[in-house]
Formats: structure tokens, C-alpha cells, sequence
């Protein structure tokens, strides 16, 4: 009797065993399904970036490359060199427009990194915590306003203060532009550079002041070298925006038809400017013609980019 009753509690302790075991493998698959559906997801989301890219390339290098191909094209030398602009003479030169867009850009760089990398250094090295919560969110603020905000304050503040020094007879300029794109770039360029100082350990600070050195000697010496490749990678950030920026340099640079730009006082006109202003309204041999200058743009701002991250890499591995 002892034994059956032995053997009667041992059964149900092994239907309890096996029935734990199915659920296990139930929540496993269950798991495992989950996990591939997120994984599909991920991978979509990942495709939607690809794909984007992808299309823009193929759909602006397709429409860009038809106006020099068949019997009718249009000569590739003459569209890189020419510097004029007459649609309706069928003249489409924009060798003028590269020279502004490389002369802008560069201009707004030599102001705007130095002046970034410095208020960067002063936010989080030097100024007293009162002070650093009134400077840094109103340059973060700046990374919120409008395209056309900035053309306009540019158009009714920088334009009439320049009119008043030119010797030309409009303010609307290379100068103006420049000051403008410096100002843009400044919250991009501030935030990452005060990041990366940020990040440099601070015993390299204590040992440089160990050794003798002042704050400003450790800031500069010590500091700032070990942060390098973060401020070159804000760098290249603050040069894609000057690069692509339109709608405030459309109001504040004149946009010529024609001519060299031949000092910071002449009138100006980027290839951003030139496709934003003309693309709502042409056609035909034109609207090619302004798809081949955003083929242009395209391969000017990718190999500025590509040389840009070689050298931040570089800068990394020192």
C-alpha cells in the first residue's frame, strides 16, 4: 500500500517537469519570433536610409548628365568654366558660382571655427557655472532659428552696416555672406568642440599643471590637441552647413548673373542660390542645366567630406 501511495506522488511531480519544459520551449519560440520580427524592423528602418540616398544619387546624376549627352549637348567645358548665366541666350557657365561657394564656405570657416572652438574652450574651462547657464543655451538657441530668420537679420542689420564701409554701392556681398555662415555654424560647432574638451581625462589637466604649466598653457598645449578629433569632426559638420546652406544666402548675396567675384565686396552667387531660385520656374534645357549644377554640388561637398574625415581618422589615431 506504502508503494502505491510512493508511486502515486512521484507521477504528478513528472507531468508538473514536463509541462514546465513545454512552456520554456513555447516562450523560447515565442522569444525568438519576437526578436526576428524587431531584427526585420531594424533592418527596414536601415534599408529607408540606403534606399533614400540611393534614389536621390541615381535621380540627380540622371537628370544632371542629360544635358551633354545626345546631338544636342551642351559642352562640359563651358558649363565648368563659363561665367555667365543666360538661360534665355542658352549660356549656362558657373565656374563664378564654385568660386563663390568654395570662397563663402572657406571665409565662414576661418571665422566661425576659431571663434566656436574658443567659446567652447571658455564654456567649459574657464567660465564660472552662473555664467556657462546663460552662454550655452543661447547658443544652442541659435540652432533653432530659421533659415530666413538669419536672412533676414542679415539683410536688415549685416547688408546695411556694410553698405556703410563698401566702396561699392550695395551691401549685399561676399562679406555679408561670410558673416552670416559664421554665425550658423557657430551652436554645431560649439557644441561638439565643448563635448569633446569635455571628454579629455582630467588627469591630463592635473599632471600639465603638475609639471608647471598655467590654465591657459594646459588649455592650448594640453587640451585642445587631445580634443582635436572632435573639433575637426565639428569642423566638417559647420562645412556642410555653409556648403548647403540657401535660403539665408539667397537674401544677403546679390546673386549676379555674371562676373568673378573679385573682393569681399562683390556681389555673389553660390550654386545653392542659383537651383533654389530658378528651379520653381524652369524647364526644358534649363531645368537639366540646374540638375547638373546640383551634380556638381554633390561631388564638390562629398570630396570635401571624404578629405575632412580622412584627416579627423588621422587626427584620431595620434
Amino acid at each position: 500500500m506504502d508503494n502505491n501511495m510512493g508511486h502515486n506522488e512521484v507521477k504528478p511531480d513528472s507531468v508538473n517537469e514536463t509541462d514546465i519544459s513545454i512552456q520554456y520551449m513555447k516562450r523560447n519560440v515565442k522569444r525568438d519570433i519576437t526578436e526576428k520580427i524587431v531584427e526585420t524592423i531594424f533592418l527596414l528602418c536601415a534599408l529607408v536610409g540606403v534606399l533614400s540616398v540611393t534614389a536621390i544619387i541615381f535621380f540627380v546624376f540622371y537628370k544632371g548628365i542629360r544635358p551633354f549627352t545626345g546631338e544636342d549637348a551642351y559642352s562640359i567645358k563651358d558649363f565648368l568654366t563659363g561665367t555667365k548665366w543666360a538661360p534665355s541666350e542658352n549660356i549656362y557657365g558657373i565656374f563664378y558660382m564654385i568660386t563663390a561657394s568654395v570662397l563663402s564656405t572657406a571665409g565662414a570657416i576661418l571665422v566661425g571655427v576659431p571663434i566656436g572652438v574658443l567659446t567652447a574652450v571658455f564654456i567649459s574651462e574657464i567660465a564660472p557655472e552662473g555664467l556657462v547657464k546663460i552662454v550655452k543655451p543661447a547658443i544652442e538657441i541659435l540652432a533653432g532659428i530659421p533659415s530666413v530668420l538669419y536672412g533676414a537679420f542679415g539683410l536688415g542689420v549685416v547688408v546695411p552696416l556694410i553698405m556703410k564701409i563698401t566702396p561699392e554701392v550695395q551691401g549685399q556681398s561676399l562679406l555679408a555672406v561670410i558673416i552670416v555662415l559664421s554665425i550658423m555654424i557657430l551652436p554645431t560647432i560649439v557644441s561638439l568642440s565643448e563635448s569633446s574638451i569635455r571628454a579629455v581625462p582630467k588627469k591630463y589637466r592635473e599632471a600639465s599643471l603638475g609639471l608647471g604649466a598655467s590654465k591657459i598653457q594646459t588649455i592650448f598645449q594640453v587640451v585642445l590637441p587631445a580634443a582635436k578629433s572632435g573639433i575637426l569632426s565639428a569642423t566638417v559638420l559647420g562645412i556642410g552647413r555653409a556648403i548647403g546652406e540657401t535660403m539665408a544666402v539667397m537674401m544677403i548675396a546679390g546673386n549676379p548673373t555674371a562676373g568673378m567675384p573679385e573682393s569681399i565686396w562683390s556681389m555673389v552667387r553660390p550654386l545653392t542660390t542659383n537651383i533654389a531660385m530658378e528651379m520653381s520656374y524652369a524647364s526644358g534645357r534649363q531645368s537639366e542645366m540646374l540638375f547638373a549644377t546640383g551634380v556638381v554640388l554633390f561631388i564638390f561637398i562629398m570630396l570635401v567630406n571624404i578629405t575632412l574625415i580622412k584627416l579627423t581618422s588621422k587626427a584620431g589615431e595620434k
